[in-house]
């Protein structure tokens, strides 16, 4: 199968030489490197002093969008329309990231469901996807001023922890930002190929990847035999990382201070700027013994001592998971070759010293821990674009294979670029209540709505038991095999109703044809994405609007005339923003009607669990 290379701009295939760019997408900041005389170089700033870009956007007033360090700027200003840690929220529901809100200066909407999370900026809601698009736009502009010319492809990294939606959530925003994500590559294994490990073909070596960024944690033991990686276990965090360390300073100050927590929650330049001086006392710590500095005339201080105890919680976890990736590979810690230090907060003496007692050897961190990634990316980059003839490329898919969900939206299921064979699978469930027969669609395309893609087949699972909606697991699996054949298997995991397909001509498509699919996968990327918003906004609304009509029947006699009409209220408000084309004004009304009814569901709660217990003893 062809890797088909696109020029977005000309709309026409591009030539087979076209560049191929790393890109290395942080927590806290972010990096575009690519190959400039056989050696991977991070792309700088135009005064050539830092490679790196903070991952940090900005909404102005006036709707410009601001990345980078100029958006850093305004964390204490403007907090609410500053977002940063986006890579924590990516592929995330609400339920991942309850208990948080106070951590994030910007409004991250919570309506308790398994959604996937949005933040408020004014009267816009933004998903992580969007905003991360917006950080790779900002690269995208940096290397293409720093060579002269446009770049349209990139190898995007993630932590080998990410999940399949995080990995998703990574190339949907790669397409918005204008880009043709080739691969997405495990940090790790980009790490490794920075270092050359791979040019070592005189020994097999094992090798564990130690990284610990900004947000995210992960440690991967990989094997690594005649230049080819192979991933033997990883573990790791993806809620873990420097934003810890500087929590843990805050925190310290906070209560060495003795100030009131509930102020620093609502008061967000105050929080900000204590966040942001918390972090430059981490960065301090790493290289002096003490941190003392002011701050809205407090004096804040902290030794490398206190600051070593108030993190060693953190750094221990991070020692649980090697132990668990060791057990998961069966390998004992003498066994491990190579420990390589990936990350920014790895520069922390505690986290350096710590990982070196634990696997018994010095650590392997003589390349910048904040460029490394990126530099790998870069380096897996050119041997995509064939500019490293000794290395062999296994087969992909060439474009993404998928099925139809609610609203007509193609879910993939198997990314383009997968190396083949492969299989994949996801759970699924009704949208009825009583619901005995699913038709399974499956498609073939770039674009969010099926519509815009190629059918490539469909079946029904029939004999669903009747179950309220939501409550069937119907697990559906797309197995791939080397000659490009696709089995669909679809399973209702309670009852064990099973129904496949195999489709055979999978792909019978030219160069041209799929090319062409790219090009305007990436042409109408924004155009799908406001699609996609506005069609999901809908099913989340009319979601809400049955379960307020549930709550009326099921909960009228705690309720009073005024709750039950205010209820009624927002359900018609929210039923007439559905049959509109704002998705803002839809996200906006299904966040009031969630305030508003988020204490009456608390009291029916406790309804409940009193009528249950009445007349029974508790010893």
């Amino acid at each position: 199968m062809a890797r088909i290379p696109i020029n977005i701009k000309e709309g026409k295939v591009a030539k087979e030489d076209d560049l191929i760019v790393g890109i290395d997408l942080g927590t806290t900041n972010s990096l575009v490197a690519y190959i400039k005389d056989g050696k991977a170089i991070a792309v700088r700033d135009q005064e050539g002093k830092s490679s790196l870009v903070p991952s940090i956007v900005y909404f102005s007033a006036i709707g410009r969008i601001v990345v980078g360090d100029s958006a850093k700027d305004k964390l204490i200003t403007h907090p609410e329309n500053t977002i940063y840690s986006v890579k924590r929220l990516m592929g995330k529901s609400y339920k991942d990231v309850a208990g948080l809100e106070n951590y994030f200066g910007y409004k991250v909407i919570d309506d308790d469901t398994e959604s996937l999370v949005k933040i408020r900026v004014e009267d816009r809601f933004y998903t992580p996807i969007e905003l991360s698009a917006e950080i790779l736009k900002a690269l995208k502009v940096r290397v293409e001023t720093e060579l002269g010319r446009p770049v349209h492809r990139a190898v995007i990294t993630v932590p080998a922890y990410f999940n399949d939606a995080q990995r998703q959530a990574t190339r949907d925003a790669g397409k918005l930002a204008g880009l043709d994500v080739l691969r997405i590559v495990n940090e790790p294994t980009a790490a490794s190929l920075a270092y050359g490990l791979d040019k070592d073909n005189q020994h097999d070596q094992t090798i564990a990847v130690y990284d610990l960024g900004g947000g995210t944690f992960d440690i991967s033991i990989l094997h690594l035999h005649d230049g080819i990686f192979e991933v033997l276990s990883t573990n790791g965090d993806t809620f873990l990382g420097g934003d810890d360390f500087d929590r843990a300073i805050m925190d310290y100050w906070i209560e060495h201070h003795q100030l009131d927590a509930e102020e620093l929650a609502r008061n967000k330049e105050l929080s900000q700027a204590l966040r942001l001086k918390a972090e430059e006392a981490k960065k301090t710590l790493s290289k002096e013994a003490r941190f003392q500095s002011s701050l809205n005339g407090y004096a804040v201080s902290i030794d490398r001592d206190t600051f070593n105890g108030l993190i060693r919680k953190y750094v221990d976890k991070t020692l649980d998971c090697c132990r668990n990736a060791l057990r998961d590979a069966q390998l004992d810690k003498k066994q491990i070759d190579r420990v390589v230090m990936v990350g920014g907060t790895t520069r922390v003496p505690l986290v350096k010293t710590s990982v070196s007692e634990f696997f018994g050897k010095p650590v392997y961190d003589q390349l910048d821990p904040d460029e490394v990634v990126a530099l790998g990316a870069a380096i897996q980059a050119d041997v995509l674009a064939g500019n490293q003839k000794e290395v062999l490329l296994l087969d992909v898919t060439p474009l993404s294979l998928g099925i139809e969900t609610v609203g007509g939206l193609m879910d993939t299921i198997i990314p383009r670029n997968t190396k083949i064979p492969t299989r994949a699978g996801r759970q699924y469930t009704t949208s009825v209540d009583g619901q005995r027969n699913l038709k399974i669609a499956v498609y073939q395309g770039e674009r969010d709505l099926v519509e815009n893609n190629r059918k490539l087949g469909e079946f029904i699972l029939k004999g669903i038991p009747p179950m309220p909606a939501g409550l069937p697991k119907i697990e559906i699996h797309f197995i791939l095999n080397a000659d490009g054949i696709l089995k669909v298997k679809a399973k209702e995991l309670r009852s064990n109703v099973e129904q496949e397909i195999e489709i055979r001509s999978s792909y019978g498509l030219s160069e041209e044809e799929m090319a062409k699919m790219l090009l305007e996968s990436i042409q109408h990327a924004e155009e799908d994405m406001a699609v996609r918003g506005l069609l999901e906004a809908r099913n989340e609304a009319r979601n809400i609007l049955l379960s307020a009509d549930k709550f009326l029947q099921q909960n009228r006699a705690i309720l009073s005339d005024e709750e039950i009409s205010g209820i009624r209220e927002y359900r018609e408000q929210l039923r007439l923003a559905t049959e509109g084309e704002d998705k803002d004004l839809i996200n906006r009304v299904m966040e009031e009607i969630n305030e508003f009814t988020r204490p009456l569901a608390q009291r029916a709660m406790d309804a409940v669990i009193a009528d249950s217990l009445r007349g029974k003893k508790i010893s």
